[in-house]
């Protein structure tokens, strides 16, 4: 409980010296490539493999040998991004390497499967599909210690939305902006307050402790919890058994919700916004989104991203104040700098807010023939590619996932947390489908 408090100030050297830095170097990256590739009268689409709907696996086979050469492009154009970051960020290619060509092989065959027009029809959507297979794996066997340099879930799951930044019309973010605003801040206060007053009040957690708790539960799951944690000094196990909590809900929210939508057959638009506002992770928020289809992606995206994601920042700061000042018997004068919100602020949401400002740009000065080659040649290439980045995160969650570890949390954190899903979930319903219904309906 002595430990310094965790205030990442590194200066310009974030600036390659930050996961979510080069999620955002990645990813716009990726974006400028195809720009410039669409400019010269090219496209980066061959390599944006995506499998074909398929009933005969001979589809497959054919579509395979008539494209191995761009598959192995893919894997290496994938494979030269991540290894670049990975080897700044100090992790060893030795290690990552191996590890990234399993999971680009495990997700090339929960690619097929996913195209299976079987599994289509009963909604098994790639994602969902890696993230099974995944915990399949992690559970029945054990994981080699080289493979953890390329389990880097949160760094695949923020280069991919920084990606779909590049398919979402800035103009729509702008529009969603005060009204995702509103609803994050009444779901996100509502959870935060309910987990935190179950947590410390009613179960007798430490303060900072339950501020972790609620933090993952009502803001941005894994992200969070590490980021206030920090903020309030929590201790590395109490952060620990936060992200465990947010991992096991986040897990439940990926099969129950999208059940819960088709059972009551609630429309794409509202549906994605539930999800992101009951969803604990981007990454299986996306997922969830996945199953339903590409409009509750859109909507969960600016309800999540846009709206949840962006508080980090500034809970960062307001919980590192109450914490110095309250939680905290410190005589050394230290005060929280405002800079704080800076800090801990989620760079990669402006890599998104970026690629959506650029190519929304370059679409609205172009004819309308020419905004639909755009589309065609640009933004659905890189909307695939975005794809392949969020099956190599669901496959890192599940690989990372092992059930055995997620019951040893205790039961006081698991029913402090579990108070914020019941006002989250339902909460996040009423808004979605009832008070705001109509905007979330109108999203194109």
């Amino acid at each position: 409980m002595n430990k310094k408090t965790a205030t990442p100030s590194g200066g310009w050297s974030d600036l390659w010296k930050k996961e979510d830095w080069w999620a955002v170097w990645l990813g716009l990256g990726i974006v400028f490539a195809a720009i410039i590739f669409w400019s010269l009268g090219s496209t980066i689409k061959p390599i944006a493999i995506k499998i074909p709907t398929w009933s005969d696996f001979g589809t497959v086979t054919a579509y395979l040998r008539d494209n191995i050469g761009l598959l192995v492009v893919l894997y290496l154009v994938f494979l030269a991004v991540f290894s670049l970051a990975v080897k700044i960020l100090g992790h060893k290619l030795s290690h990552f390497i191996p590890g990234f060509t399993l999971i680009f092989i495990l997700a090339v065959l929960v690619s097929i499967f996913g195209s299976l027009e079987w599994a289509k029809k009963h909604n098994l959507e790639a994602p969902l599909v890696a993230l099974a297979l995944g915990m399949l794996i992690s559970n029945t066997m054990p994981i080699p210690k080289w493979m953890e340099a390329s389990l880097r879930t949160e760094f695949y799951v923020k280069t991919g939305i920084v990606l779909l930044g590049a398919t979402l019309p800035f103009t729509k973010i702008i529009q969603a902006g005060p009204l995702a605003f509103l609803q994050a801040t009444i779901v996100a206060v509502s959870t935060f307050l309910t987990i935190f007053w179950v947590g410390s009040r009613v179960l007798g957690l430490d303060k900072r402790f339950a501020a972790t708790l609620a933090a993952g539960g009502s803001i941005c799951g894994v992200s969070a919890s590490i980021a206030i944690g920090g903020s309030v000094k929590a201790e590395k196990q109490q952060v620990s058994v936060a992200i465990s909590l947010v991992v096991v809900w986040a897990l439940v929210m990926i099969y129950a919700l999208p059940i819960l939508i088709k059972m009551f057959g609630i429309p794409s638009g509202p549906a994605g916004a539930w999800i992101g506002t009951s969803e604990f992770a981007d990454a299986a928020g996306m997922a969830a989104a996945a199953a339903i289809d590409e409009k509750a992606i859109q909507t969960f995206t600016l309800m999540k991203v846009v709206g949840r994601d962006m508080f980090i920042g500034i809970w960062c700061f307001v919980l590192a104040l109450i914490s110095i000042t309250k939680w905290e018997r410190r005589d050394d004068g230290t005060k929280p700098d405002a800079m704080e919100i800076w800090y801990r602020f989620p760079k990669f949401v402006l890599g998104f807010f970026v690629a959506s400002a650029i190519v929304t740009f370059i679409v609205a000065s172009s004819s309308p023939d020419v905004a639909n080659v755009i589309t065609a040649d640009l933004i659905k290439p890189v909307k695939q590619l975005r794809t392949w980045a969020f099956i190599f995160c669901f496959l890192s969650i599940g690989l990372t996932t092992r059930f055995r570890e997620l019951t040893a949390v205790g039961w006081k954190p698991f029913v402090a947390f579990t108070s914020g899903v019941l006002v989250n979930v339902p909460l996040g319903f009423v808004l979605s489908n009832l008070v705001f219904v109509g905007y979330w309906m109108a999203v194109q």
